[in-house]
Formats: C-alpha cells, structure tokens, sequence
C-alpha cells in the first residue's frame, strides 16, 4: 500500500512546486491585497512670532515642542509620519527669499522617534509663514500610492506670502480628487487667522482647532495621527432642518453639518422592528466661546414625544463634546402581528441642540462644526436576557437576598428566645 501511494505523493508534490514557481504569489484569488499604510505630514511653524510667550507662560515654539514629542511618542506603528517646517531658515526682509522658506525637516516614512524628536528639538522661530507654499510641497511629499493622505497644520498666524492664497490651494488640492486631508489648528488666533485655517481646513473635509494650551495642541494632534491609521470613513455633508417633519432621513453612516449657538436641528431615521438606533453627534468649539457650555441629543417620535436622551456639557477646557443615545425597537408578537405582512419601521426624529455661547465680537456663522453618527444594528433580545434594559433578572436575585435574610431573622430570632429561656430556668 505506501509503496503505490508514494509515487502519487511525490507527483502532487512536484506539481505543487511547479505551480508555486508558474504562479506569482499575489495571482491567488482568495489572498486579500495588503493595505497600504497611511501617510500624514506634519507641518509646523517656526516663523519668528512663535517666540510670543502666551502658551502656558512660555512661547508658542516651546509649547509646540513639547507636544511634538508627546505626539512621537504616539505615533501608530502601521503610520507613515513625516514633518515639515515653513519660516524656518531665512531670518531676512527679503519677501521673494522669505516666501519660499520651507523644508522638509523629517521624511514620510517608517518612524525613527529619537530621530524625529531630535530634529524638532533644533528648531528655532526665524521667519516668514509660507502657508501656501508649504501646503503645496507637504502634498509633493505624499504623493504615491493609494494610502489615506494627512496633512496637519500648526501655525500662529496667517500666511505672509499672498497672492498665493493657502484657501485656493487647499481649494485647488481637493479639486485634483486625491484623497488629501488638512486639519489645521491655531495657536492663540486671531479673527483673520482662524478665518483663513477654517477655510483651508473645509477646502478638503478637514478639521479646524483653536488652541490656547499645550495639553491642547497634543491631544489634538494624537487624535488627527490616530483617526489617520483608523478605517477612512468620508463624511457625508447633511443639512438638519428646524422641524421633524422637514428633516432629511439618513441611513446608517456619518455625516457633518453645522449648527448655530443655541440652535435646534433635526434629522429623520426610519428604524426597522427588531432593531436597534445607535446615534452621537460631536460638536466641536472652532472659535472663542464662553465657558459652561453643553450639547444634547434627543430621539423623538413624529409628534415631538421625547424617547430618549445623552447629553454631555463642558467648561471652556475642551473643544469638542460629544453626546449618544440607543434605542431599541420590538418585533410585534406573532399571535397579534400579521404573518403575512412585514414589521412596519417607525420613524425617530433625532434633534441636536446646544448651549453655545460667544462674545459679541465673535461671528456666530458659520454655524459650529457637527458630526453625526448613525448606525442601525439587530436590537437584543430582551426574552433571552431580560437584564438588556431593566432590572430584570436583577429582580430574581432581590427576592432571593430578602428571603435568605428574612429565614435568617426568623432563625437567630428562635436561637436567642431558647438562650433567654435557658437562663431564666437556670
């Protein structure tokens, strides 16, 4: 018997090699393509104002320093991290000379943090703020590939180098349809400057920050570099109406708008029986507004009946807060539902509002930057674990705890009344 199989074995195997040698590795249908890493550029700052001491009593570039090296520290494994510098070099008056100042100080790439931190720590403010012009080499520097781009902007001031407006190449960089991000962020803004960052920000679907100290900047900068190595997730523009009844209907995903200090807005969900709504919304601070602020996230019914609620407030020490809510939906019971008809859905209307507030001098439009989340998942089954959205089998254990108590009252009750009569016969 082996000596008649190994021959066949022994042909399986020589026609398995020469398989694997006709056949390149990544012909195999079922192999999944690897993903390519994504890539994010940091661009920093180093024009001769972030010497201001205004950041925590010390300057803007000591301040950015230490977040850098926070934010190394950080950094995902399967992220591709490099840094650039604009204002950096060149000390002199020359505009010509001062606008083409940037560099780039750390390659995209595998990340080496003792290397990057070092080249950080040997910058020092100097001159122009080529804001433009910087954006246009950091999108140079990620070129390649199909990964998910970055760019993250640290900066004190607004560009210095017009007619090359940074707002039109963002503009311009999201018009070539290459899946380019720039989140930007401010340190100690003024009105022109956060202005033109919202406008460099919104060009590509990016974010804008406002920070006023180091924990800020870090933190910040943490979330971008992270939501980077995250899943992309593109999201869809969605504008809430002040009414239920004019509200747009979603479907599972997230989406952005923008709503006004106190404002209400109203989005529609069609939530099937059987099924759970998991909704949040995130609404982010993106210029100065008084402290002691909140958000809250209702889900109503078509006539305004509230269902439930998540709400979340802050002080002035975070600039974005975040509510959610889930509510569950039943299946009709089968001797009272029609068999031959599907459980109908029912319509949530979800409203978003907030406790925002800013000094007169602060332009209400537009509206705070909001995000929405909406999924749809099968509800739990409440039969099987009656603990899902109650005390439930919670219940079962109170009873057993007030039994057991009360058998051992009535026990040590009986054991102390036959001490009391012992010792009155003795």
């Amino acid at each position: 018997m082996i000596r008649r199989t190994w021959p066949a074995a022994v042909v399986c195997g020589v026609l398995a090699a020469l398989a694997a040698g006709l056949v390149p590795a990544g012909a195999a249908a079922d192999e999944p393509a690897e993903k390519e890493a994504p890539k994010v550029e940091l661009v920093l700052d180093v024009s001769g104002s972030m010497r201001t001491r205004d950041i925590d009593g010390r300057s803007r570039m000591a301040a950015a320093k230490e977040a850098f090296g926070e934010v190394l520290d950080a950094v995902p494994d399967e992220v591709r991290l490099g840094i650039r510098t604009l204002g950096a070099n060149y000390p002199g008056d020359d505009r010509r000379t001062g606008c083409k100042d940037t560099e780039q100080l750390y390659p995209v790439g595998p990340l080496d943090r003792t290397e990057a931190k070092t080249a950080v720590a040997t910058l020092a403010p100097t001159g122009w703020t080529p804001i433009g012009p910087a954006l246009l080499k950091a999108a140079d520097d990620l070129e390649g590939g199909d990964a998910s781009r970055r760019i993250v902007l640290i900066t004190d001031g607004e560009d210095t180098c017009a007619p090359l407006d940074p707002c039109e190449v963002a503009r311009e960089l999201a018009a070539k349809g290459v899946g380019l991000t720039i989140d930007t962020l401010g340190l100690v803004p003024d009105a022109k400057t956060r202005r033109q960052l919202v406008c460099i920000a919104e060009a590509t679907g990016g974010t804008y920050t406002s920070v006023q100290h180091t924990e800020e900047l870090s933190g910040r900068v943490k979330q971008l570099v992270d939501r980077a190595a995250a899943p992309v997730v593109t999201p869809v523009p969605a504008e809430g109406a002040d009414a239920c009844a004019k509200a747009p209907t979603l479907e599972p995903g997230l989406y952005t708008d923008r709503e006004e200090f106190g404002e209400h807005r109203w989005y529609r969900v069609e939530v099937p029986a059987g099924h759970e709504l998991r909704a949040s919304v995130s609404l982010g601070a993106d210029r100065a507004v008084d402290n002691d602020y909140g958000v809250l996230l209702r889900a109503e019914t078509v006539h305004g009946r509230e269902i439930v609620r998540g709400s979340d407030a802050g002080d002035g020490r975070t600039d974005v807060i975040s509510a959610g809510l889930r509510y569950p939906t039943t299946i009709p019971d089968e001797e009272e539902a029609d068999t031959d008809v599907k459980p109908a859905s029912e319509t949530v209307c979800l409203r978003v509002s907030n406790s925002f507030s800013a000094p007169a001098s602060v332009p209400a439009t537009p509206g705070l930057p909001l995000e929405l989340t909406v999924d749809l998942v099968d509800a739990p089954d409440e039969a099987a674990d009656p603990a899902a959205f109650g005390l439930g089998r919670g219940l079962w254990l109170l009873g057993v705890l007030a039994l057991t108590g009360l058998a051992a009252g009535l026990l040590w009750g009986l054991v102390a009344r036959r001490r009391t009569d012992s010792g009155r016969t003795s």
